[in-house]
């Protein structure tokens, strides 16, 4: 009696292993790989050589994997919006003015419960107004008042430097 197990065989415990690493695992990842060892055990088992089982073995395990990627991101992520964070969020949020924005070295303002320099775009800003984020520059951030217009004419940046 031969106990030496054959290729079918040890394709087969790797899809066991693979499917239990599965369970244990939160990845959703290893079930992929646990198919592409059944794929490769049934080659084995026709009497395919060991080059086919190994190509087959990674054929299908890429590809379910790749298949599982685009439908997942598809059907589950279909309505999810885009995270913002960083400076990223911090874009058209509104900050509390905590030291006054002049010229030439601008003030501080609070968002997020954390403190900021800030420069104006819209003028003098007094402490307690609220700013709406127009840009982040480094560590300083360009405020304009909700209330101001988008762009600040040259002849009248110009008036407020003098």
């Amino acid at each position: 009696m031969d106990l030496t197990p054959t290729a079918w065989q040890l394709w087969m415990v790797a899809a066991l292993v693979c499917g239990a690493l599965e369970i244990k695992l939160s990845g959703f990842v290893m079930l992929w790989f646990s198919l592409g060892a059944l794929a490769s055990s049934l080659a084995a088992s026709l009497g395919l050589g060991i080059n086919v089982q190994l190509f087959l073995f990674t054929a299908v395990s890429a590809g379910l994997f790749a298949a599982s990627r685009t439908i997942f991101k598809n059907v589950f992520m279909r309505t999810a919006s885009h995270l913002k964070t960083g400076i990223e969020a911090m874009l058209g949020q509104e900050a509390v003015v905590v030291e006054m924005l002049g010229e030439p070295h601008g003030g501080t303002v609070r968002i997020n419960g954390e403190l900021w320099t800030a420069r104006s775009l819209s003028g003098l800003v007094a402490e307690g107004e609220r700013v709406t984020v127009e840009q982040v520059e480094g560590l300083k951030l360009w405020v304009r008042r909700p209330s101001a217009s988008l762009s600040v004419p040259v002849a009248e940046h110009k008036k407020e430097r003098a």
